[in-house]
């Protein structure tokens, strides 16, 4: 990862519905809002010409409950599943998340985290996994890449 710098929380899109209650409690009790040093940078990468959080959601939502207008990040260096991370700000688009101050009603217990939020995720992945190789079993007998770019979403 790259040197920390500082980015205005309203500038970054979330990649997620949720935040887990379970989670920010425990950001919380190592969190000193007094203290920037002691909320770790946030990583994010610029997708579609937006900056994405791809993590750290929770820590960003902790610094905006504390009057935070900006938030230490870092530009992510891990090559990330950029069709998920479309499909995660896709929905979050269309549910009105166009920052972290808009998940202010979406933090939830960790069981209904894990219903709700975890398991579309994992629906996604097979969803996006069954694709994939769709697509390669058609690329394997003889079809373009050209030809898959009609795409069947």
């Amino acid at each position: 990862m790259t040197a920390p710098l500082l980015m205005n929380l309203s500038d970054i899109q979330p990649s997620q519905l949720y935040i887990s209650s379970e989670k920010l409690a425990e950001v919380t009790r190592t969190f000193d809002p007094r203290q920037p040093e002691s909320l770790e940078p946030v990583p994010v990468k610029e997708l579609g010409g937006q900056v994405v959080y791809t993590d750290g959601h929770t820590r960003a939502f902790a610094a905006f409950q504390a009057g935070w207008l900006e938030i230490p990040v870092v530009w992510d260096t891990d090559e990330l599943d950029w069709e998920a991370y479309r499909i995660c700000v896709d929905w979050c688009k269309a549910a009105g998340i166009r920052t972290i101050a808009d998940l202010a009603g979406r933090v939830i217990d960790a069981g209904r985290y894990e219903t709700l939020w975890h398991e579309r995720c994992r629906r996604m992945h097979r969803h996006l996994a069954a694709k994939r190789k769709r697509k390669l079993g058609e690329n394997d007998h003889g079809t373009s890449e050209t030809q898959l770019s009609g795409g069947d979403d």
